[in-house]
């Protein structure tokens, strides 16, 4: 049973939004995540006792904020943030979806994986030491990955007195960083996790700040679902064949953006065939029309030759069916990139042998200065690499389609994930 949660007739306003914290290692992302818990009263009875008893093992009179966020043994034992640790809260005005993600380099590939999926992005930055490398990295990946809305959560501002000269000096280092990256929407924010000054509260300890709280920042973010507002993209992931009553072939996948409902013209690739929506299940419900994100099986008018990594899509507008592409990638390995290497390459429900054929650059991610054609990429890098293709795939470029336009690349050889890709260029 929760300490105390808000009423269960709650009815989120203005949908769900998800985020993730990001930044340096000890810059307080788990405790601002912890304080966001406890001062919204979302902290359960069996988490508040657990953390107590790390407290008391600990020797410590009071409980450590960052607990309730850092859901692993081996997390809590080192007090640091390994995992992807995912939380949900609630307010009156919507519900939450929170990534804490790791601050140490060896796991930024754990970041983008928060990443991927988020709304808006928490970069924080230890007020005692400013504007870090790793910093620079999980901001230039919250903007490679599409992220639209960026707080800048200038933290621990208790241990510098809470001077107005220093939060104003790495904003200034912060905005000179990123001036020719658009970044969308940026907002600074000081705050103090561990006191709670200009969390969930105002506080009284940073009276010449005029802005709102980061929660109150967080409620009032737009969220609009793009990919709804898209063209039809449908990949298929499994035909399914019943000999019921109903006597159907359907084709079950996850909606990957726009709508589609009964009676619409859509179009098969790679067969190139049109055909009608006839029906559009549900966990055995029929459904008028579905939309981005929604899981379902579609009937079809007409027989065709339909097997998995095939799309049903928009007639209109299609996706490119592509076999050489130039995409960003953020390699994970610790073995370096290698172009003699033998990849596969996953897009959403298909998956192709690969090669990359060349390096074009990389980004140094000090100065976000590009190096052209380096030798290799290295586990963190980010860089822009040219990928040919055994079999094509349907595509949109990722400042488009965010669903369509990424992939990831998995050594052949071990099965590992190697890279995550945004697609920039096709042909």
């Amino acid at each position: 049973m929760a300490i105390l949660t808000y009423s269960s007739e709650f009815k989120a306003q203005d949908g769900v939004l998800r985020l993730i914290t990001a930044g340096s290692v000890d810059d307080g992302k788990s405790t601002l995540i912890g304080r966001l818990l406890y001062d919204s009263r979302s902290i359960f009875d069996d988490q508040l006792l657990s953390v107590e008893k790390v407290a008391i093992k600990r020797g410590k009179s009071e409980i450590d904020l960052s607990l309730f966020s850092d859901g692993l043994e081996a997390e809590r034992e080192q007090g640091i943030t390994i995992d992807v640790s995912y939380q949900y809260f609630s307010t009156p005005r919507r519900k939450f979806i929170i990534a804490d993600t790791p601050g140490h380099e060896q796991y930024t590939r754990n970041m983008v994986t928060g990443a991927s999926t988020a709304d808006a992005a928490i970069i924080l930055i230890d007020a005692q030491k400013g504007v870090l490398t790793q910093t620079r990295r999980h901001a230039y990946i919250a903007y490679l990955l599409g992220v639209r809305h960026v707080i800048v959560a200038i933290n621990k501002m208790d241990l510098v007195g809470y001077e107005k000269k220093i939060f104003d000096s790495i904003r200034q280092d912060f905005t000179e960083m990123f001036r020719d990256t658009n970044l969308g929407s940026v907002t600074f924010i000081p705050m103090s996790a561990l006191k709670g000054d200009q969390v969930v509260e105002q506080g009284e300890s940073i009276p010449w700040y005029n802005g709102e709280t980061l929660l109150a920042t967080l409620e009032s973010i737009d969220i609009i679902n793009n990919q709804q507002s898209l063209p039809l993209r449908y990949p298929v992931q499994l035909v399914s064949h019943t000999g019921d009553s109903h006597n159907y072939r359907g084709y079950a996948g996850r909606l990957a953006s726009g709508t589609v409902s009964t009676g619409d013209e859509v179009l098969v690739l790679p067969s190139n065939r049109k055909t009608q929506v006839k029906n559009i299940f549900s966990l055995d419900k029929f459904l008028p029309t579905a939309h981005a994100g929604d899981s379902i099986t579609v009937v079809l008018a007409d027989d065709i030759d339909i097997s998995r990594g095939d799309m049903i899509c928009c007639p209109i507008s299609p996706p490119q069916s592509i076999k050489n592409l130039e995409a960003r990638i953020c390699w994970m390995s610790e073995v370096p990139m290698s172009t003699s290497d033998r990849f596969l390459l996953k897009h959403t429900s298909k998956t192709v042998k690969a090669k990359i054929k060349t390096a074009i650059d990389r980004i140094d991610i000090n100065s976000l200065i590009h190096q052209i054609e380096p030798e290799t990429l290295d586990m963190n890098d980010i860089g822009r690499v040219a990928i040919t293709l055994a079999q094509p795939i349907f595509v949109d470029n990722y400042k488009s389609n965010r669903e369509t336009g990424s992939f990831i690349l998995i050594d052949e050889m071990t099965h590992q994930t190697v890279a995550v890709g945004m697609i920039d260029l096709v042909d």
